[in-house]
């Protein structure tokens, strides 16, 4: 397990990046956007995420808000056939939007892990736990 305090950030950073919030070192996904029951490096539990269609949702804005400028300005600067709009703007629609899934909910997971929602209540506690109880050693000691 991992030891000390993971921020917010890290943890949807680690998610962001296909790992483990807890440790940053296994994997969150089993299979493309499955993810794993638990860490395959420290064994956290992560079938408790309720990511549903959230992470969807974002890279539905992310990406339309990217793309609809850019085909907003390639249409007023040089006004090309639809023909070719369509050849160049619905592939890159498409990979932005397969490239952004898996990142966006690992970081969502990383999020819903840090914060305790849902399953992960637990899993907040005893990290909690395990933060205050050096502190608790060493008032214990005076």
């Amino acid at each position: 397990m991992a030891t000390g305090s993971v921020s917010l950030a890290k943890a949807m950073w680690r998610g962001f990046r296909g790992k483990c919030p807890n440790c940053g070192e296994g994997h969150v996904f089993g299979r493309f956007l499955k993810v794993a029951d638990t860490c395959d490096h420290c064994g956290e539990e992560l079938f408790h995420h309720r990511a549903d269609d959230f992470p969807a949702y974002l890279v539905i804005v992310v990406v339309g808000h990217l793309v609809v400028p850019a085909i907003l300005a390639v249409e007023t600067a040089y006004a090309p056939p639809v023909w070719l709009q369509l050849a160049v703007w619905l592939p890159v629609t498409l990979f932005a939007s397969l490239a952004l899934l898996q990142p966006t909910k690992g970081a969502i997971v990383g999020l819903q892990w840090q914060v305790g929602m849902h399953g992960f209540e637990a899993a907040k506690r005893r990290r909690e736990a395990a933060q205050l109880a050096p502190v608790l050693v060493k008032a214990a000691r005076r």
